[in-house]
């Protein structure tokens, strides 16, 4: 069977070592474990990448450690909003969702709008009707309500302020100066060669106004593409949509003939580095190339692929 690789992210930001217990940094490998696992099984089946990204990202979706599904964040008026987006790097077709309350995994949802909508994006509630339509699970308020969310939307919820996934661990003690960036994503190559690149998040805490970041914007947050890599970004929004920094990576591979490291490098070392952000993304292309490349503290991250490789880590000293 041809080689096939399996790469994850749950964020990145300021997330140093102390600021985990032990206990919760062993909580977090296995929940990126599981999450590798539940993809990588079904490439080394012969599943296809789009198939393996879109169950990475659901058992993320599934752990409440992670701002993305049951982990998603509160918005100012204490409820979730959920964006995500899927691709196909053989077709370019995608599938994206944003602002969808009651879904229990938004990146189904995507996946199915991508395949039966005729649509490549639909928000709120015209995206609630076409899952029930589709028989897409929902689940209720409840089911979306963390201790350590909840607690995280309080401080701030009586201000104009919002923040990103930060200010407190999943263990409720304070991380006075830490940043993470809520946002879960794989991408896969399988062995026939395809690609594939699925992204997910909770959205920011305490926002308002519907607002909508990088991870459903096919180019911005997530972008596949048989031709150069598949791409899933995590960190600030705003700046990934303006960069088009998914894009930006592939198109330094197709028009000025960077290797994959090299288009990662750049995008994330230098031109987001000049915009004064933290940031993360993770790569792969048709030759079982791989980045998980961030320019903050920390990543989220792992790998899986038919070569052996299997490891998860955290922080920036690839541990």
């Amino acid at each position: 069977m041809s080689k096939f690789t399996l790469a994850i992210h749950g964020g990145a930001g300021t997330i140093l070592k102390s600021m985990l217990t032990p206990e919760l940094e062993i909580r977090y490998k296995q929940g990126l474990q599981e999450a590798l696992d539940a993809g990588y099984q079904l490439l080394q089946k012969g599943g296809n990448a789009l198939d393996a990204v879109e169950a990475a990202v659901c058992a993320l979706e599934d752990n409440p450690l992670f701002n993305a599904g049951k982990g998603a964040v509160y918005t100012h008026q204490g409820d979730h909003e959920m964006d995500a987006c899927i691709m196909d790097g053989r077709t370019l077709d995608a599938g994206a969702v944003c602002g969808v309350k009651s879904i229990k995994n938004p990146i189904r949802l995507c996946k199915s709008v991508m395949l039966h909508s005729g649509h490549v994006m639909l928000s709120g509630e015209g995206a609630l009707d076409f899952a029930i339509q589709r028989g897409i699970e929902t689940a209720p308020d409840e089911y979306f309500h963390t201790p350590f969310r909840y607690e995280q939307w309080i401080e701030i919820r009586d201000s104009d302020a919002y923040q990103l996934d930060h200010r407190k661990s999943a263990e409720d003690s304070p991380i006075p100066e830490g940043k993470k960036f809520g946002t879960v994503g794989a991408v896969a190559l399988d062995s026939f060669g395809n690609l594939a690149a699925a992204t997910s998040t909770g959205g920011m805490t305490n926002k308002k106004y519907g607002r909508i970041g990088d991870s459903p914007v096919v180019g911005a947050g997530n972008y596949a593409n048989n031709q150069t890599c598949a791409v899933s970004c995590t960190g600030h929004g705003e700046f990934f949509l303006r960069a088009v920094v998914a894009y930006d990576v592939s198109c330094l591979m197709e028009y000025r003939g960077y290797t994959l490291a090299q288009a990662c490098e750049e995008v994330v070392k230098n031109k987001l580095v000049k915009m004064g952000r933290e940031n993360g993304l993770i790569a792969v292309d048709t030759q079982k190339n791989y980045q998980l490349c961030f320019n903050s503290e920390g990543m989220y991250r792992g790998i899986q692929s038919s070569s052996g490789i299997n490891h998860v880590a955290i922080y920036g000293d690839h541990d």
